[in-house]
């Protein structure tokens, strides 16, 4: 465990900070209960827009509709969260972590606002979408591959999550395609292979 949490210390944090709140919740009411969820932080457009409490764009990535979401999206964090970690950094893979959450939420409450169905909204898996979009870009920086994955396979994976979630009821497609997007977008901007050095170039050449 010591090992685990000294190479990927912000998945197991996120893991953990995610399963607290869940049992915490748990404790004083019924987390499938929307409006319950809804005093203790999940998104709802009107509340945002109408009474300013824009922070629930960011408390809504923390809470979970009942224990199978739950367990769903943190089997996913711990699986690409690890291997993003170790590929990226803690810093990196924190700022994709939580600005492909914040973007998938603003988005969905951005249609939600401008479709006029507003509904009450929470969980982790837009910026899981992200942490996939990310590694998608990653592998693709090289050479197809990242780990045991590639690129081909990882965007079959995110396809097939998308088409899920379209075929499912109650599921925020939209913060899920948004986190992806933001994920790619994200990674573009702070991931930056290292380039492998020569093994001549090692040397400084003189001329007598």
């Amino acid at each position: 465990m010591t090992n685990a949490f000294k190479n990927y210390p912000v998945t197991l944090i996120l893991i953990g900070v995610n399963v607290a709140i869940f049992l915490g919740l748990s404790m004083i009411g019924q987390t499938e209960d929307g409006y319950f969820m809804l005093e203790h932080g999940a998104s709802y457009v009107p509340f945002i827009i109408e009474n300013g409490e824009y922070y629930r764009l960011f408390t809504c990535m923390f809470l979970h509709f009942g224990f199978s979401h739950l367990a769903n999206n943190m089997l996913s964090l711990g699986l690409y969260g690890t291997i993003l970690e170790r590929e990226v950094g803690t810093l990196k893979m924190i700022v994709i972590y939580l600005v492909s959450g914040l973007g998938a939420s603003a988005l969905s409450a951005g249609w939600d606002y401008f479709t006029e169905s507003y509904s009450i909204s929470a969980g982790a898996s837009g910026a899981i979408f992200g942490l996939m979009g990310a590694l998608i870009y990653v592998a693709i920086r090289n050479k197809g591959r990242i780990g045991n994955l590639g690129s081909n396979r990882l965007i079959m994976m995110a396809l097939f999550s998308l088409y899920y979630g379209y075929t499912s009821t109650g599921v925020d497609n939209l913060a899920h395609l948004g986190g992806l997007i933001f994920g790619v977008l994200i990674a573009i901007l702070v991931y930056h292979p290292k380039k492998k050095r020569n093994k001549y170039q090692q040397f400084d050449w003189m001329q007598d």
